[in-house]
């Protein structure tokens, strides 16, 4: 790449950091009055796991100060599995629903999110899961429970293989992978929506290293991924959503 080919992708990359609300100009589909988009995204199937909310016996730790005065990536797991109830935990923390506004115009979660759109859905590439097949998951926050989308006995192979050849991931016992449906967002905020979607994850990966911190487990946030290889992992279109975010979770 030339340096002044360089020098303006830089000056793109820029402009996404800063705000132009109510600037650009354009309408949008809400203001149109264009039906939104769902929620959530819809079950592939009828098959779910049903995940518990009652988090007392799992917290190990509650006195926030020390959590946050813990907080640390980890990259170093014991080879050692964790339980449904920490992994629900955790998925609470992160995506929780608490609540519907209105007519289903929104959700209430345990994180923020920009206009309360919640444009992530949530993936996990379970390797050590108490009661849980290998495999790839898909959570669903409005019921709070799992499905199953495809068994893999070989996971920690395209864990691996999706996060850039990044051995240390296949000693984890779940990753999480935050993917974007950005329609959620542009429905509203158009042009901005792209903006929030990054920092909402970022909101949602924060929560997940305290949820970790709370249980005795460890993650490390990495954005460090194949496109190509994640995307088709999780079997998505990787258009209309797309994995923007992952972080392997295991026991310290």
């Amino acid at each position: 790449m030339e340096e002044r080919e360089y020098q303006k992708k830089i000056e793109t990359n820029r402009l996404l950091m800063k705000s132009a609300f109510a600037k650009e100009g354009f309408k949008s589909d809400q203001q149109k009055q264009i039906k939104q988009p769902p929620l959530t995204k819809l079950p592939v199937g009828e098959n779910k796991i049903e995940l518990k909310k009652d988090f007392l016996a799992t917290i190990k730790e509650s006195n926030i100060l020390t959590i946050i005065n813990d907080r640390k990536s980890n990259r170093v797991f014991k080879e050692e599995g964790i339980t449904l109830d920490q992994l629900s935990f955790l998925l609470w923390c992160t995506q929780g629903v608490k609540g519907i506004r209105g007519n289903n115009y929104a959700t209430v979660r345990t994180v923020p999110s920009g206009g309360a759109r919640h444009a992530l859905e949530t993936y996990l590439a379970v390797i050590n899961v108490d009661n849980l097949e290998k495999g790839i998951y898909h959570y669903l926050p409005l019921e709070h429970a799992l499905e199953l989308i495809v068994t893999l006995d070989n996971i920690e192979d395209f864990v691996v293989n999706s996060l850039d050849g990044q051995k240390w991931t296949e000693k984890s016992s779940v990753v999480f992978y935050y993917t974007a449906i950005p329609y959620r967002s542009e429905w509203r905020y158009t042009l901005d929506a792209h903006k929030l979607v990054l920092i909402d994850a970022g909101h949602a990966v924060q929560n997940l290293y305290l949820g970790c911190g709370a249980i005795s487990c460890g993650t490390c946030a990495v954005a460090d991924y194949n496109q190509e290889l994640a995307d088709k992992l999780l079997k998505l279109d990787g258009k209309d959503e797309f994995v923007i975010y992952a972080a392997p979770v295991g026991v310290i």
